[in-house]
């Protein structure tokens, strides 16, 4: 329970600071807050009114403190451009945004369990280095470099899959998955090159364990050894990568929303930045940013659940 408690500590200082840096990121950028609000064509009259309506006028700390109340309450204010309420906006998106970033694991995940597992059985032959050139050939091309590659082949040119736009899936499963097939490869492409790195390596040293060579000597198939015996201990390195990754996958989404025009967080994000939508912005990074500190400590305890030794090592330290 110590370790939990310890655990959960941590994510409430980590959270605290995060919501500190949200703000200052943009109570701290050049320019009226109020006057962009206001427009250009009000009067000085109409801005300082403003101003005082939305508290510009205290001091920064006084004003985080009311911004911080405000969002413990789930209140992250009100778009200026379009008045709709921050969390609503980003809660209407948050469903395109998991789908895409669920796919993309998956696709990853699918590609790098079974090309670790056949280069850990045969490291350093000719299969294992084969794996090793195409990852990191896919691994140097940037997210947005290999969407366009895949809209060129499967959109353009095969035409098997549009190139953009999102089906919900209340219309249809079928058109639903294809519309984020492209937008999920274009990420599983290149993220699962370091989850099939870190697990081929854990896997290597696995079989050369104790037990491992036991098995083999009581000539058990090598496909139940390496999927029973050495693919579960040799995970728990994967689980924190995974959770690692998640920011990789997150700025990734945001450029790939774009480019295949779906009606994610990360599209909300960039058009709140071109149209100076300010509170929308501090919103979403704000929630971007929490994800990701809840996902790495879910992922922390599920490692320590995975591997008691954990617990009990930072308990008796």
């Amino acid at each position: 329970m110590a370790f939990y408690l310890r655990k959960l500590v941590r994510l409430l200082v980590v959270v605290i600071a995060t919501s500190a840096l949200t703000f200052l990121m943009v109570a701290l950028l050049p320019g009226d807050l109020a006057y962009e609000i206001a427009g250009a064509e009000a009067t000085a009259e109409d801005v300082a009114v403003l101003r005082q309506e939305l508290g510009l006028d205290q001091h920064i700390l006084v004003r985080y403190w009311h911004w911080f109340t405000n969002v413990c309450r789930g209140d992250l204010g009100i778009s200026y451009h379009t008045y709709e309420p921050v969390l609503d906006a980003i809660l209407a998106r948050l469903p395109v945004t998991i789908e895409l970033l669920f796919f993309s694991q998956l696709i990853a995940l699918a590609l790098a369990l079974p090309a670790a597992i056949i280069s850990a059985n045969r490291a350093e032959s000719a299969i294992d280095r084969g794996v090793g050139i195409v990852g990191f050939a896919t691994l140097s091309i940037p997210s947005y470099v290999m969407a366009l590659v895949l809209i060129f082949l499967f959109a353009l040119r095969w035409r098997w899959l549009p190139a953009t736009g999102y089906t919900p899936f209340s219309e249809g499963i079928i058109s639903n998955l294809k519309s984020f097939l492209l937008p999920a490869l274009s990420i599983a492409l290149i993220e699962w090159v370091p989850l099939m790195r870190v697990l081929r390596s854990d896997l290597i040293a696995t079989l050369k364990e104790d037990y491992i060579l036991v098995a083999r000597a009581k000539g058990m198939p090598t496909w139940r050894i390496l999927l029973r015996d050495a693919l579960k201990p040799s995970s728990l390195t994967l689980v924190t990568i995974l959770g690692l990754q998640i920011g990789h996958w997150i700025g990734a989404a945001v450029i790939i929303e774009m480019i295949y025009a779906l009606p994610g967080v990360g599209r909300l994000l960039v058009n709140a930045i071109f149209s100076r939508d300010f509170l929308l912005v501090q919103g979403c990074v704000l929630f971007i940013t929490v994800a990701y500190v809840v996902i790495n400590f879910v992922v922390d305890m599920l490692y320590s659940v995975l591997d008691p030794r954990i617990r009990l090592e930072t308990v008796n330290g």
